[in-house]
């Protein structure tokens, strides 16, 4: 490996990313699965990705006469002594003051912004040290780049069976961003895939999103139900959420590779010690402005006002008891249609779980 990539690896390891490989900007070999999971429909509202799906099956087209990939690795992992994640079931909340589970990426300030000023730097010191007139471009989960399976051939992971990077050296718990270069730089070795028998992660997922492995249908999948769908919530998957609010990290908790998870050391200073296991009752009664207050800054914001409280509307039929039937009184006349119809539902489920049975 020549001066430049041994600079740009030392470089990144100064700017306190946890792993960084290079892989060629050639297309990945796996593009053609993009768009089998594509016409599936399996992908749900996220038309996004159909729209730029020829771009993420060639780099080129992203950055012209792109040669290499730099792949990038920050981890998340907490060992601080908070609980950090959704676990691996929903536990049971004390009745009288319900908490909701927070996917553990969310309970830090939103790694796009915390990433972006390393990418920069990154990316400028590797046009610097590039042949003249190079052309780089970052991206941090932004661009349309099928960052997993370049990650996987960089040799920074492999994708699981859950259809997550694993990192032998991080576990589950990782960012990942990419700079696209005219730079050649010699690319590092693929990994390979050790996943062996192991299933967890299949029998981890509360609502059958994993229907095989390495294929991940989701419109099922919690984390999309929670943050990407910008609509009601099937009811026939609203139990299955139990006090999730934000996101599921079942699949990743399940997984065996996190006994080596380490913690990150660029995430620990923007932590959010006060999204593990929020109060839900507090986030209901929430307006716009003070919503905007409690999550600004966060990956929470994203998700707007309605679908938080959609979603803690959803958490609290699942798990509280009549004690919470106020609050979501409340709701119920929201102006937001979609916040009123979850508190609509939550408030005949506690009905119906608490009412008296027949004598």
């Amino acid at each position: 490996m020549n001066r430049v990539e041994n600079q740009l690896k030392r470089r990144a390891g100064e700017l306190g990313f946890d792993d960084c490989r290079i892989t060629s900007a050639a297309a990945p070999e796996t593009a053609d699965r993009l768009q089998a999971w594509l016409d599936e429909g399996c992908h749900g509202e996220m038309a996004w990705l159909g729209r730029n799906a020829h771009k993420r099956a060639d780099p080129a087209l992203v950055l012209e006469n792109a040669r290499s990939i730099v792949t990038l690795a920050t981890a998340y992992s907490d060992h601080s002594g908070r609980r950090g994640g959704s676990g691996a079931s929903p536990s049971p909340a004390p009745p009288k003051r319900p908490v909701g589970l927070v996917a553990r990426y969310a309970q830090f300030a939103d790694y796009h912004d915390v990433l972006a000023e390393k990418l920069r730097a990154l990316t400028a010191f590797l046009d610097d040290a590039g042949a003249a007139e190079s052309r780089s471009l970052w991206y941090v989960d932004t661009g349309p780049l099928l960052e997993r399976d370049l990650a996987q051939r960089a040799g920074i992971g492999f994708i699981g069976k859950h259809t997550n990077l694993i990192s032998r050296r991080l576990g589950n718990w990782i960012f990942l961003s990419e700079i696209i270069t005219t730079v050649d730089l010699q690319p590092d070795a693929a990994e390979d895939n050790h996943c062996g028998t192991c299933a967890r992660c299949l029998a981890a997922c509360p609502t059958g999103a994993i229907d095989r492995p390495f294929h991940l249908d989701a419109r099922r999948c919690i984390s999309y139900l929670t943050i990407e769908l910008k609509g009601s919530i099937p009811e026939e998957l609203r139990p299955a959420i139990g006090n999730r609010i934000y996101g599921c990290d079942d699949c990743l908790e399940a997984c065996p590779w996190n006994r080596f998870a380490r913690e990150g050391k660029q995430m620990k200073a923007v932590a959010r010690p006060d999204l593990d296991q929020p109060a839900l009752l507090e986030l209901l009664e929430l307006d716009q402005p003070a919503f905007k207050a409690r999550f600004k800054g966060t990956p929470m914001i994203r998700t707007k006002r309605r679908g938080v409280l959609r979603n803690v509307c959803v958490a609290l039929g699942n798990i509280a008891d009549a004690s919470a039937l106020s609050a979501l009184q409340r709701a119920a006349e929201d102006p937001e249609p979609l916040i009123a119809e979850h508190a609509r539902w939550a408030i005949e489920r506690i009905h119906a779980r608490h009412s008296p049975g027949p004598t």
